[in-house]
C-alpha cells in the first residue's frame, strides 16, 4: 500500500492560511509545487480515513493548560449550513447569531482558561436523532473526561441550558466548584416557607443564599442587562456560598472568552465551511479546525499577534511577492 501524500498537519496549516475556500480541491491546488503532489482525492482520503478521536487535540492542547488552576467554560455554538440538504450532522438548532432558529451542525466545546489563554480541551457534537444522546449527556461525558485527565478547575462555567440537577449534582460529585445561570422559572427556597420562581424572590446587590429545589444551598445574583419596561434580569448561581458579586462579574468576564473563541474559530479556521457530506468527514474537519484554532492561538500568547493578523500576514507576503512580479499586465499602446 501507497503511503498518504498528505497528512493531518497538511490540512491545518491550508485551514491556517485559506482564507474563504476551505475545500478539499482548494486544498490540493494550495499544495506546494513538487513530484507528484497530492490531488484533491488525497485530501478527501484523509477526512475519511479514520473516525476522528478528540484525544489527538487533547494531546496538543495538555501542554498549555494548569490542571489545578484556571476555569472549565462549556458551551455549544451553531455551524450555519442553511443550504444543507443532504449533510450528515444538520439539523435545526437555536443560533444566538440569529436569534432564531436555524438549520446547523451543533458544536460543543469544553474551554480551559486563566483569563488570557482560549485551549479548546475537548468538543462532541450533538447529533440526538443518531446516537440518542442530548447535551446534558455530552456535558457530563466531557466533564467526566476532564476529570479523568487530573482537572481541578477553580469554576466550571456553563449557561442555564446545561444547569439542570444532574448536570450540578455532576460537578458537585467531583469536588468542583460551579458558577451558572439560572432561568428565572427555576424554584428556590428562601426562607425554608416553600419554593418560589427565582424571579420572585428578593435578591439584594451582593446575592443571597438560597435552597435550589432538588439540590442544595446556592448563593444567587440577579444582574439587570438591558433598560426595559419590564426590568429584564438574568440570575447566576454557585455553590460557592462566599461569592461576591465582584468574583462572580470578574469570573463573567473571563466566561465570555468562549464567545470569542467561537468568533475565532469561526473566522480564522473554516470550522463551518466545509464542503463534505459524510458524518465522518464533518467530524474529521472540525477536529482538524480545532487543532488549527490552537495552533493560531499559541502564536497569539507567544508573540502577541492576534489571530486576523496572523492570518492576513501570510496573504499580505503573497501579495507583496505578486507586486514584486505582476503576471496581469498589458503592453502599452502607445
Amino acid at each position: 500500500m501507497n503511503p498518504p501524500k498528505c497528512d493531518d498537519l497538511d490540512y491545518i496549516h491550508f485551514l491556517i492560511a485559506a482564507q474563504r475556500v476551505f475545500t478539499c480541491t482548494e486544498a490540493a491546488r494550495c499544495s506546494p509545487e513538487e513530484n507528484n503532489p497530492p490531488a484533491h482525492d488525497a485530501f478527501t482520503r484523509l477526512l475519511q480515513r479514520q473516525p476522528p478521536d478528540t484525544a489527538a487535540l487533547w494531546q496538543e492542547a495538555k501542554a498549555f493548560v494548569k490542571l489545578r488552576k484556571g476555569l472549565l467554560i462549556l458551551d455549544d455554538t451553531t455551524l450555519d449550513k442553511p443550504y444543507a440538504r443532504d449533510m450528515d450532522l444538520v439539523s435545526y438548532h437555536w443560533s444566538g447569531k440569529h436569534q432564531r432558529v436555524v438549520r446547523g451542525i451543533a458544536l460543543m466545546t469544553l474551554l480551559w482558561t486563566e483569563g488570557q489563554a482560549l485551549i479548546p480541551c475537548d468538543f462532541r457534537v450533538y447529533d440526538k436523532p443518531q446516537d440518542g444522546k442530548s447535551k446534558n449527556d455530552h456535558f457530563q461525558t466531557m466533564l467526566q473526561k476532564a476529570k479523568e485527565r487530573g482537572f481541578q478547575p477553580e469554576y466550571v462555567l456553563m449557561d442555564s441550558w446545561y444547569a439542570s440537577l444532574e448536570n450540578l449534582k455532576a460537578i458537585v460529585s467531583f469536588g468542583w466548584r460551579f458558577l451558572t445561570r439560572l432561568k428565572g422559572n427555576r424554584l428556590v427556597n428562601p426562607e425554608g416557607k416553600g419554593n418560589l420562581p427565582v424571579s420572585e424572590v428578593a435578591i439584594p446587590p451582593e446575592g443571597r443564599v438560597v435552597h435550589l429545589k432538588g439540590f442544595g444551598f446556592v448563593k444567587v445574583f440577579k444582574v439587570f442587562r438591558t433598560l426595559s419596561k419590564d426590568g429584564e434580569a438574568e440570575y447566576w448561581a454557585t455553590n460557592h456560598l462566599g461569592m461576591s458579586e465582584e468574583k462572580r462579574a470578574e469570573l463573567e468576564r473571563q466566561g465570555w472568552g468562549i464567545e470569542v473563541y467561537h468568533r475565532g474559530l469561526k473566522q480564522c479556521c473554516g470550522v463551518e465551511r466545509a464542503q463534505v457530506r459524510k458524518a465522518v468527514s464533518i467530524l474529521r474537519h472540525l477536529l482538524l479546525a480545532l487543532r488549527a484554532f490552537l495552533r493560531l492561538e499559541v502564536y497569539r500568547l507567544r508573540r502577541g499577534v492576534s489571530w486576523y493578523e496572523a492570518k492576513a500576514s501570510i496573504v499580505r507576503e503573497a501579495i507583496r511577492s505578486y507586486l514584486a512580479h505582476p503576471l496581469h499586465i498589458l503592453q502599452p499602446t502607445a
